[in-house]
C-alpha cells in the first residue's frame, strides 16, 4: 500500500536498453519513492541512463526529498513518464529536470492513469475514490424474501472480490452487516491489509470477526455520511471499497459519495425479495442517474460490469 502517496513504479535503462534496476513505492516497507528506490539499486550505473516512470517526477519537499533532485544528482539523461502530477504541491517535476538539462519525454497512458485513478481522484476532489461492490440476481435482487443471501454469486466472483479488497485502503460496512453478516472483510489469497470502517449506530459485539487483530478497525459511530466522509478524508485512502447493504449504499449514492459501481450478476431470478438500491428520490426519467461502463468480464456464471457514476 502507499496510500496516502500515488501507486508509482521505475525503471533505469543503460543506453543500449538494457534494464540496469527498478524500483516502486511501498510505504509501509520505505518511504522511499519509486524513482529513490530505483536509482539506489542502479548506483553509479544511473549516469547516462534513461528512467521511465509512471508518474511524474515529483519536485516537492515532504516525507522525502524531491524525487526531481535525486534524478538529477544521479546523473540520469533522460526520462520518461507516462502520467501528469496534477497535484498543486508536488507538479512541475518535468520543469525542473528540463532546466537541469535532462531530456523530458511525456508519453501519455490511459491504462497507467486508469490504475492511478484513484490517488487522481482524491488530488482534485479531495475525497477517496469509493468503489460500491454488489452481488445481484438477474432482477436486481441482493436478498430473497426469507433474508437468505448466501450466495447469490458464484466461487469466481467472490475470489475476484478478494482482488478488490487487496486493491482497496479500507474496506467499508454498516453495523447492520458488521452484526448479521459478521464478516472478516481481509483479503484471502492477499498480504494486503486494509482497514475496515464500520459505520453506524448499532452495537457490533466486541468478539465479531471484524474486531479481531488481523488489521485495524475504525468505528463511526454515526448515522451522518458527511461525519463518515470527515473521517475517511482525515485518513487519507485513496480507495475506499464499500461492501454495504441497500439501505447504507443507496444512501451513499443518493448524497454523490459513489464514483463506482461493481456489480457481479449471477444467472438466477427471484421474482421478489430485496433490491440491491433503494429510493434514490428519482420520480421521472429525466432525472435517472447516469453511468459509464468502464468494463464487463465474466466471472464463472457471472457477469462482473464495472461503472463510474458520471458527474462524480
Amino acid at each position: 500500500m502507499s496510500t496516502p502517496n500515488p501507486n508509482v513504479s521505475a525503471a533505469i535503462y543503460s543506453p543500449d536498453g538494457a534494464l540496469i534496476a527498478s524500483g516502486f513505492h511501498n510505504r509501509k516497507i520505505s518511504p522511499d519513492h519509486a524513482e529513490v528506490i530505483a536509482l539506489k539499486g542502479a548506483q553509479s550505473l544511473a549516469r547516462g541512463a534513461t528512467m521511465i516512470v509512471s508518474l511524474e517526477p515529483c519536485a516537492h519537499t515532504g516525507t522525502t526529498p524531491p524525487c526531481t533532485q535525486a534524478i538529477i544528482d544521479a546523473g540520469i539523461a533522460k526520462v520518461i513518464y507516462a502520467v501528469s502530477d496534477p497535484n498543486p504541491i508536488a507538479a512541475g517535476g518535468a520543469q525542473v529536470l528540463r532546466s537541469a538539462g535532462i531530456e523530458v519525454e511525456y508519453i501519455h497512458s490511459a491504462e497507467l492513469e486508469f490504475v492511478q485513478r484513484a490517488w487522481l481522484h482524491k488530488v482534485q476532489s479531495g475525497k477517496p475514490l469509493m468503489v460500491w461492490k454488489v452481488a445481484t440476481t438477474l432482477d436486481g435482487k441482493v436478498a430473497a424474501s426469507d433474508s437468505t443471501s448466501q450466495w447469490i454469486s458464484g466461487p469466481q466472483s467472490r475470489e475476484d472480490v478478494q482482488l478488490l479488497r487487496a486493491q482497496s485502503d479500507a474496506i467499508l460496512v454498516g453495523t447492520n452487516t458488521a452484526i448479521v453478516d459478521n464478516p472478516h472483510l481481509i483479503p484471502r489469497g492477499h498480504s494486503a491489509r486494509p482497514v475496515r470502517i464500520v459505520c453506524g449506530e448499532q452495537e457490533v459485539p466486541a468478539a465479531n470477526k471484524v474486531f479481531d487483530n488481523a488489521a485495524r478497525t475504525v468505528v463511526v459511530k454515526s448515522k451522518s455520511i458527511p461525519d463518515l466522509m470527515n473521517q475517511l478524508i482525515q485518513e487519507e485512502f485513496n480507495q475506499v471499497l464499500v461492501e454495504a447493504g441497500p439501505t447504507f449504499g443507496s444512501a451513499l449514492l443518493k448524497s454523490g459519495n459513489i464514483d463506482e459501481l461493481v456489480i457481479y450478476q449471477a444467472p438466477k431470478v427471484l421474482g421478489a425479495g430485496k433490491d440491491f438500491v433503494s429510493n434514490l428520490g428519482i420520480t421521472t426519467l429525466d432525472d435517472h442517474l447516469d453511468l459509464e461502463l468502464i468494463s464487463v468480464q465474466r466471472c464463472g456464471s457471472d457477469i462482473k460490469s464495472h461503472y463510474a457514476v458520471k458527474g462524480r
